[in-house]
Order: structure tokens, then C-alpha cells, then sequence
């Protein structure tokens, strides 16, 4: 429950398609003089390993957010409220050009998530918290900045970004690795433990120093999000959406491969912080032409 669960997920998986791309003999990045690094190799090499990892978390995205988060889905509606929350949704999924998602509730303090692979196959839930503290105005604004989220395909392009920072990562702690394996080890021959057991460090320290600028992309489109659920709701129910939000006493943060999209961004500051403040989205919009 603290900073993106989609950034530890993925991690965990360059993680183990690392280890077995070794196990499998795979990862051939020495050049034919069994000392220098092939460089082209390694680039294709990273830029595989990168690239599976964000996609696997991008098609896990859905069924990892239902199972962290005890999300109940609405498949028929069992009163007038779920009603309301389905057909709004689907009002403003029409109006914003996307299929139909997936509708939701879960257990927790006000806040609200969208995730999925693509535009016509979302979800979106909302705490029983959110549905408590709220009016239908202000609800309405934020399953409209939710569904901004779906229909700017902030999902895939985050996992486009991440897929290139990761094969950066992976590229640059084996450079790393080898660096250490030759310099500092003095191994000239292949390559020894300390070049694995140091690439994996690196890659590790790496993916949280590149999280910052997955969270800049965050931080960025709350912005598009908030002017999406503008539009699509009327700019004061958005307005006094986020006021709300402001009231809440230690609002209960997102698991980590949701926070990125849910409504509330946590307690996260500076660089690694998934959301704008509060405070600056609400003057974002009052400036809005």
C-alpha cells in the first residue's frame, strides 16, 4: 500500500525473466574475444527483457487491481445506487468514445481506480468510503476523471514508458556488472558471480531511481484527467471533487499498482509522488480557459 505495485510488479518480473534468460544461456552479451561487451546484443537483450516486463504487468493490470483491492463488480445491480453508478458510467463511456468497463466497489477510505489493458476492456471502482463522503455530483466528477483515464489510454502509454526506462535499466546494470566484473574483481575471462550478483543490485537501485520519471508521467496526466472529468461532469462538481478529497482526514492509500490511477495520490512528495497535489489541481482547473 505505498508507491506503485505496478512498478514493484514489474520489477519482480525483469527480475525472474532475467534469471531465467541466464538460466537458459540467452543472455550471450560477450563479444567474440570472450572479454568486451556486445553492445547490440545487450541493447536487444535489455530492450526484450524491458518490453515483457511492462507488458506482462500492463495484461495483469485488471485481474491484480480485483484481487488486491476486494473489488466487487456489478453485474446486475442490487439497488438504486449501484443502478446510478452503472449508468453514469456508461453515459460517460459513450460520450467519451470507449466500451463499456467493468463497474466496481471496494472496502476502504474515500478514492477510486481505472485500470485495463486497453480502452474497451477497463475497470472502474469506487470505495464505499468515496460513495459515503460524497454527493452524486461529486461522485459523478469522479467516475468522469476515471473514465478520462481509460479514454486517454494513460494505462498503455505508461506501460510504453516503462518499458523503455526498463530497457535502459536492465542495459545500463549490465554495463554496470561488467565494469565491476573486470575493474574491480579483475575477472578477464567470461564472466564471473560478481558481475550477476552486481547487475541485479544495480537493477534494483535503477528501477526506483527511473520510477521518478514514471511518476512525472503520473503526475502530468492527473492534470488530463481532471480536465477530461471537467468536461465530461461540468468543471465545479470536478472542482468540488477534489475539495472533498481535501477534507478527508489521512486518506487511505491505493495499493501500489493502482495508486498511479486512482483519484487520490497519497502521501508521496517531490519526484516520486504519483499525484499533483490537491491544492494545484484545484487551481489548475479554476485557471482553465
Amino acid at each position: 500500500m505505498r508507491i506503485l505495485l505496478f512498478l514493484a510488479t514489474n520489477a519482480a518480473i525483469l527480475v525472474v525473466i532475467s534469471v531465467v534468460f541466464r538460466l537458459l544461456g540467452l543472455d550471450g552479451l560477450l563479444a567474440q574475444n570472450g572479454v568486451d561487451l556486445d553492445l547490440t546484443a545487450l541493447l536487444v537483450y535489455s530492450a526484450i527483457i524491458g518490453f515483457s516486463g511492462s507488458l506482462i504487468s500492463l495484461f495483469m493490470s485488471k485481474f491484480m487491481a480485483k484481487r488486491s483491492m476486494g473489488v466487487h463488480l456489478i453485474e446486475h445491480p442490487a439497488n438504486q445506487a449501484e443502478r446510478w453508478l452503472v449508468d453514469t458510467v456508461a453515459k460517460q463511456a459513450q460520450e467519451a468514445g470507449i466500451g463499456m468497463p467493468e463497474v466496481g466497489i471496494f472496502e476502504g477510505a474515500p478514492n477510486a481506480f481505472a485500470t485495463g489493458w486497453n480502452r474497451n476492456d477497463a475497470l472502474v471502482a469506487v470505495s464505499t468510503g468515496l460513495l459515503h463522503s460524497m454527493n452524486e455530483d461529486e461522485v459523478e466528477a469522479v467516475l468522469a476523471h476515471e473514465i478520462s483515464h481509460v479514454a486517454n489510454g494513460d494505462m498503455v502509454t505508461l506501460t510504453l514508458i516503462q518499458g523503455v526506462v526498463n530497457t535502459f535499466v536492465v542495459f545500463l546494470s549490465r554495463v554496470i556488472g561488467h565494469i565491476v566484473d573486470r575493474v574491480i574483481l579483475k575477472n578477464q575471462s567470461g564472466h564471473g558471480i560478481g558481475f550477476f550478483i552486481t547487475s541485479m543490485i544495480a537493477q534494483v537501485v535503477l528501477s526506483i531511481l527511473a520510477s521518478a520519471i514514471v511518476m512525472w508521467f503520473s503526475r502530468w496526466r492527473e492534470y488530463r484527467a481532471d480536465a477530461g472529468g471537467a468536461k465530461l461532469a461540468g468543471r465545479q462538481k470536478m472542482i468540488s471533487a477534489l475539495q472533498r478529497l481535501q477534507q478527508a482526514h489521512d486518506p487511505e492509500p491505493l495499493p501500489d499498482e493502482m495508486a498511479a490511477f486512482g483519484i487520490s495520490g497519497g502521501a508521496f512528495k517531490e519526484i516520486f509522488a504519483s499525484h499533483p497535489p490537491l491544492e494545484k489541481r484545484i487551481e489548475a482547473l479554476r485557471n482553465a480557459a
